[in-house]
């Protein structure tokens, strides 16, 4: 398929990943929301599904904007040591993750298995 004004090949719409039953639209108003602020991005939606994909070098600028500002979280991986408390096994919440999550003695948390992960969230 060629455009006859340019002479030049027609690029091919490609078909969204996810429903795989409509092509992807370019759009440039893709809302993505980091720890309060909010960033508009180009990128591609699907006509069908709504699933949106940001374009990579838009995604690289808000990830720099994000860090610059502070918000962009950081990975962490932490090592720490289990201890024994009766039958069961007591993990220590370093200080610096209890005063981001703002949590208490006595708080409840909840614990998750995601595959061979252990997930624990601080209970709303």
């Amino acid at each position: 398929m060629t455009n006859k004004k340019w002479d030049k090949p027609t690029p091919k719409a490609s078909v969204c990943p996810v429903c795989e039953k409509a092509e992807l639209i370019e759009v440039d108003n893709i809302v993505s929301e980091v720890d309060g602020y909010v960033f508009i991005e180009k990128g591609q939606r699907c006509a069908e599904c709504g699933e949106e994909f940001i374009h990579e070098k838009d995604a690289q600028r808000t990830i720099e904007v994000a860090k610059k500002l502070g918000v962009w979280p950081q990975p962490l991986k932490l090592h720490r040591s289990l201890s024994k408390s009766g039958r069961g096994l007591v993990l220590r919440i370093p200080s610096d993750l209890e005063k981001d999550f703002k949590l208490k003695p006595g708080e409840s948390v909840s614990i998750s298995k995601v595959g061979s992960k252990i997930i624990i969230e601080p209970e709303d």
